[in-house]
């Protein structure tokens, strides 16, 4: 013991350091003082890089770390965040048989208006709920999907009464679809020969650790199930990556957007060839895109399995009620709400000086338009012929969505950043980084954005892009063309 502690004391020691640290940002933290969540963070990430990339300690030891790091916060009350409180009341209405998407918590506490309803429900704690979501949250139609809301109804069922209790339940379900990532993860990354360790800037990122974990955000869970797709339909086995991606959209409505992008990944495969060079006779790789009847076949069944099963998860919910009230809630995240956005900020400004006005609400029109364009270009003018190519374009035009949305929340990151594990591209970790700055607008007095701040982050993480998809790319060229590769 004391031989093992001898050699491993220094890990041991950043290890440790670092459990105290997530214990600092977990229970000793308020979101309004940023310099302390910015230097506690900055310190994690430092560490995190330690671990993954300077001392590349063995997966087992890093899975373990990335487990215990997470049981920190078991029994914290998010800080950076009072989302949960709304996913609490909508699970308490759930486990009642309520349909939390028809009534808003403003509709139930105001009492004449809910007796009229239904009486007979009640809401545990519910004016805790109510004041710890806000005024904001409270007013508005439930958008969260069902897979999502069933999370919710299970904390509620197991701990309806309590909300740490519920808490507890939350964290423990998005703590075992990391692991879920973690898992199915490295199959993918084996089967795709790129290193294993690449997954733990996922599994052992402070970012993840804090906003999934800490702050219950439920992109883990949702990634979970694209994870576990992609991996599915790298071993070619369609239907169950059909459903899984359905279930994917029943957490969070994000993938969605990526959907076209699988069109060309199974329409068309890539077939090689081994031809002979006329003037060496040496034999050499040439690989092509082929058409199969039978992919056509099986990409209308793709579509129709994925649609299908998004469409048996809101079953239970449709109503023209529902609709009318889900839809305008997804509404106002284009054309009312604005955070840390980045090509929007530049256009509003525009506005301000040629209009005199904010004119998100037809910008917030146009700018979904111009994503499905680009997400169009990526479908069918790019290879996507294999498996990393198909996550790489996944990743871009994830990548530009975020960078043309109106709002971007920090713990949005998660999903460029798990794809990126997969492909050659790291900008999603440096944006995991600086993404931390939007916590400025969170001061003692109040809300206000640093544009500032908002303007340095986007500057980083589109210049480290730009570099990456072009001057790293031309770089390596000129490099392997000069040692005569090609």
């Amino acid at each position: 013991m004391l031989e093992f502690l001898k050699t491993y004391k220094l890990y041991l020691f950043f290890a440790v350091l670092a459990m105290v640290f997530y214990g600092a940002f977990g229970y000793d933290l308020q979101r309004s003082d940023f310099v302390k969540l910015i230097s506690l963070y900055g310190a994690l990430f430092f560490i995190a890089y330690l671990l993954i990339e300077k001392w590349k300690l063995p997966f087992i030891w890093l899975a373990v770390l990335g487990i215990v790091f997470r049981l920190v916060f078991i029994v914290a009350i998010p800080n950076l965040s009072q989302d949960f409180y709304r996913f609490l009341w909508d699970g308490r209405l759930l486990v009642q048989r309520v349909n939390p998407y028809l009534f808003t918590p403003e509709t139930y506490l105001n009492t004449t208006s809910w007796s009229v309803i239904n009486s007979d429900i009640l809401v545990a704690q519910a004016e805790a709920l109510y004041h710890g979501m806000g005024n904001l949250n409270a007013s508005h139609y439930s958008n969260y999907p069902p897979l999502n809301q069933l999370c919710f109804g299970i904390a509620a069922f197991f701990s309806g009464k309590s909300i740490l209790g519920s808490v507890v339940v939350l964290r423990i379900i998005i703590i075992l679809a990391d692991i879920g990532i973690l898992y199915f993860g490295k199959k993918l990354l084996e089967d795709l020969k790129l290193p294993v360790q690449n997954i733990f800037w996922y599994f052992l990122s402070p970012f993840i650790i804090i906003e999934l974990t800490g702050n219950l955000h439920f992109e883990g869970v949702m990634l979970f199930f694209v994870v576990w797709s992609l991996y599915l339909l790298h071993k070619g086995k369609w239907f169950w990556a059909a459903v899984l991606l359905g279930l994917s959209v029943s957490v969070k409505l994000l993938p969605l957007l990526f959907l076209p992008l699988f069109f060309k990944y199974i329409l068309k495969k890539e077939k090689k060839e081994i031809v002979i060079s006329n003037e060496e006779r040496n034999p050499i790789p040439r690989s092509f895109l082929y058409f199969d009847r039978r992919n056509a076949t099986k990409t209308i069944a793709f579509y129709n399995v994925t649609l299908g099963t998004i469409l048996l998860t809101f079953a239970p919910f449709l109503s023209s009620e529902f609709i009318s009230n889900f839809s305008a809630t997804i509404g106002l995240w284009f054309q009312n709400f604005e955070f840390n956005a980045s090509v929007y900020y530049v256009i509003r400004w525009i506005g301000f000086q040629t209009v005199g006005w904010n004119i998100i609400g037809t910008v917030g029109k146009v700018l979904p338009l111009i994503v499905i364009l680009i997400l169009l270009v990526l479908t069918f003018f790019r290879r996507n012929s294999t498996t990393q190519q198909l996550i790489t374009g996944i990743l871009l035009g994830v990548s530009v969505y975020f960078l043309l949305s109106t709002t971007v929340h920090p713990w949005y990151i998660a999903t460029p950043l798990v794809l990126s594990v997969f492909t050659k591209y790291r900008f999603p970790i440096v944006w995991s980084f600086v993404v931390m700055l939007s916590y400025t607008a969170y001061g003692a007095d109040g809300f206000s954005e640093n544009l500032w701040f908002v303007a340095f982050e986007y500057i980083v993480v589109i210049g480290f892009a730009i570099w990456e998809l072009f001057y790293k790319r031309v770089g390596f060229k000129n490099k392997t063309l000069q040692e005569g590769a090609f």
